[in-house]
C-alpha cells in the first residue's frame, strides 16, 4: 500500500503546472487541462454464473483531464487508481487490490456560477496487484474456483464540482470473464464479471 501512495504522489508531482487552467472558477469555455485527487469507496459484487455479493472497499487516485474540443466543454480524463476489488458472501470472499486506468469522456454543464456537472463515460482497463480468496463453507471447498487478476469494462456516472472540490457517483461493470476455468474443469465454458458501484470526493486544480 505503501509504495502504490508514493507513486501516485509522484505522478502527480511530475505534471506540469497548470494554475492558468484551474477549473476552480467553473468557466468551462476556458478550460484546458485540470488535475485532481480522488478518495472514496466502492460497493463490488461479482456477477454470472459464479455470483457473489457486495463487499466494501476504498479507491484511492490521482487524475489529469484534457480538453478536447475548442467549442464544447468535451475532456478526456485518465489516471491512476488504487482499487480494492471482490465480493463477499456466506461461502466465498475474495479481496481484490487493483491498479486500474480509467479513459473516460466528460462534457461540463455550467449549472451556476459556481457549480458544474460533468457525466462521463468510458473504458477502464485494471490489474490486479494483489488478490486473497477464502473459501467459508463445505460448499466453497466442495467447488472452489479461481478468479483472474486482470480486468477491464466501463464506467459511467456524473460528477460534480463547487469551487475545486469535486463529487461523483458511478457504476463500473466488467466485460472480461474473470473466471479462471482452466484451474477446475468444473467451471469451464463459464463466465463472470465484476461490477461495482462508487462514490469518490477529491480536488481539482
Amino acid at each position: 500500500m505503501k509504495k502504490i501512495l508514493v507513486s501516485i504522489v509522484a505522478a502527480l508531482m511530475a505534471v506540469p503546472s497548470f494554475a492558468q487552467f484551474s477549473s476552480g472558477g467553473f468557466a468551462l469555455d476556458k478550460e484546458s487541462v485540470y488535475y485532481g485527487v480522488r478518495f472514496g469507496g466502492t460497493l463490488a459484487s461479482i456477477n454470472g454464473d459464479f455470483s457473489v455479493g457486495t463487499k466494501v472497499g476504498l479507491t484511492l487516485a490521482g487524475v489529469v483531464g484534457l480538453r478536447l474540443s475548442s467549442s464544447a466543454p468535451v475532456f478526456l480524463e485518465s489516471g491512476l487508481y488504487y482499487t480494492q476489488r471482490g465480493a463477499k458472501d456466506n461461502d466465498y470472499e475474495i479481496s481484490h487490490n487493483n491498479l486500474e486506468i480509467p479513459l473516460v469522456i466528460k462534457y461540463g454543464f455550467q449549472v451556476s456560477d459556481e457549480i458544474a456537472l460533468l457525466p462521463f463515460f468510458g473504458p477502464y482497463f485494471a490489474y490486479g496487484v494483489s488478490t486473497d480468496e477464502k473459501l467459508k463453507s463445505d460448499y466453497a471447498k466442495a467447488h472452489d474456483v479461481r478468479v483472474n487478476r486482470n480486468n477491464m469494462g466501463f464506467k459511467l456516472g456524473c460528477g460534480a464540482e463547487y469551487n475545486k472540490i469535486y463529487l461523483e457517483l458511478g457504476y463500473q461493470f466488467g466485460i472480461t470473464n474473470i473466471i479462471d476455468d482452466e484451474y477446475s474443469t468444473e467451471w469451464e465454458n463459464k463466465s463472470a464479471r465484476n461490477n461495482a458501484l462508487f462514490l469518490n470526493v477529491g480536488v481539482n486544480f
